[in-house]
């Protein structure tokens, strides 16, 4: 009977002893899962991996694994996770559409996109066969650097403009320099509103040079016609540039020769020709940085005395949520254009900038998106007849949808609204752009 008493008492001790793993393995799971949920990818991992010789082979284990690593960038260690799980359970959906993720992430394209078809075919809800969709598009483009492609578009814009000259609304100035008599602006130096419809285009070619390097180039052109009585605000541009990228692991260099047209009322304006620099760097799937610089050489056609040098460098930063579905950005810069003609010191200007924004996913066939952007221009001499060194803060606003209705189309209803205020009159302006793009790529 003692012995009997014992042994109760031991698988008793037993028992409690398994209840005690039991619970606090739920704690575990129960803990990632909500720092998971809250974005916090980093301490989930730290607290799941050192279980991992203990806990291997439990599926909800496995699976939180799996996510934390994939999020902080252990993507080998995702894909032993997953694997796991899907020996256990290969109808797991999420769990293969994860995996897929990884092996993207791996650059194991083929088998990435395996995965992702997998899941296409097993009846997921519309938003998520959407975003299967947009991983596949994004397998066929890392597929596609290993080719030479060519990609275009074409698109056409109509819209409403407050201000097609970004002129001053005031009727008259002072001119301090003749003593201060006041002078009346003629119609075109006075702000006008139009309807403008836009036609544009663009083609570009990617050649791969070998694993690391690659050849691009591109051409695009926009002719906007004011549709009333402002046709002497018309507008064109042609851009072009030929470059290199190099792809170094998480790192991608690049660096392009650009040059621009620009005309008004079908005249030559301005001609822009010089390079461009770039260092982007993936730190991984959600956040992505970028250092750059610029050179341009502006001439214009009728007024050689506002031809200059702009030079511009800054920075980008992009980052999305867990989901992908929400996305901010933003950027800082420097810039100085200096007049080369001497005496004319007045035209140039030295601006500092930042922008920000944020793109976010409300439908899987839409984005609304918003973006905001301050620029300071203090410029580098007086101004001859005003007298006063002229010094601008621009306000930036944009706001709009972009809806995909079918494969290859893209349909964008925006807002711009621009505000600068000058401390000379004649420069202090607002403007406001409603319109709706349609674009077909090709």
């Amino acid at each position: 009977m003692k012995n009997t008493k014992g042994r109760i008492r031991t698988a008793l001790f037993a028992a409690a002893l398994l209840a005690a793993g039991a619970a606090q393995a739920d704690a575990v799971t129960d803990n990632a899962r909500a720092l998971l949920d809250r974005g916090d990818a980093k301490a989930a991992f730290a607290l799941l991996e050192p279980l991992e010789p203990q806990r291997a082979g439990d599926p909800d284990y496995d699976f939180l694994l799996g996510l934390a690593a994939l999020e902080v960038g252990k993507n080998t260690n995702a894909v032993f996770a997953l694997e796991r799980v899907l020996a256990v359970d290969p109808n797991h959906v999420r769990a293969r559409a994860e995996i897929a993720r990884a092996y993207l992430a791996l650059g194991e394209t083929k088998t990435a996109k395996q995965e992702f078809e997998s899941v296409r075919k097993q009846g997921v809800p519309p938003e998520v066969a959407a975003t299967i969709d947009r991983l596949l598009t994004a397998v066929e483009r890392i597929e596609d650097q290993g080719r030479t492609t060519v990609r275009g578009y074409i698109e056409g814009t109509f819209g409403h403009d407050t201000n097609v000259n970004s002129a001053t609304s005031s009727q008259s100035i002072t001119v301090p320099a003749f003593g201060g008599p006041i002078l009346t602006l003629p119609s075109s130096g006075v702000r006008q509103s139009d309807t403008f419809t836009t036609a544009a285009a663009g083609i570009a070619l990617r050649h791969p040079l070998s694993r690391e390097w690659a050849l691009t180039a591109s051409l695009t052109g926009n002719k906007r016609v004011n549709n009333n009585h402002h046709d002497i605000f018309d507008t064109g541009a042609t851009d072009a540039h030929i470059g290199v990228v190099r792809t170094y692991g998480k790192d991608v260099f690049s660096a392009a020769l650009q040059y621009n047209q620009f005309w008004v009322d079908n005249d030559r304006y301005r001609e822009a020709k010089g390079f461009t620099a770039q260092w982007q760097h993936n730190y991984d799937a959600r956040n992505q940085s970028s250092l750059f610089v610029q050179y341009s050489d502006l001439n214009y056609n009728s007024e050689e005395v506002r031809n200059a040098d702009r030079f511009v460098i800054g920075a980008n930063f992009a980052h999305a949520l867990a989901g992908f579905k929400t996305v901010f950005y933003g950027g800082a810069y420097l810039a100085d254009e200096a007049a080369r003609k001497d005496g004319f010191q007045h035209l140039g200007h030295a601006a500092f900038g930042v922008r920000v924004g944020a793109q976010h996913e409300f439908h899987r066939d839409a984005k609304v998106f918003v973006n905001l952007g301050y620029e300071n221009r203090h410029y580098h001499g007086e101004h001859p007849l005003l007298l006063r060194t002229r010094d601008d803060d621009q306000w930036n606003l944009g706001v709009g949808v972009a809806w995909t209705p079918a494969k290859s189309w893209l349909v964008t209803p925006q807002f711009q609204y621009t505000d600068n205020r000058s401390n000379l009159a004649i420069n202090h302006f607002r403007r406001e752009v409603v319109s709706v793009t349609v674009r077909k790529e090709f």
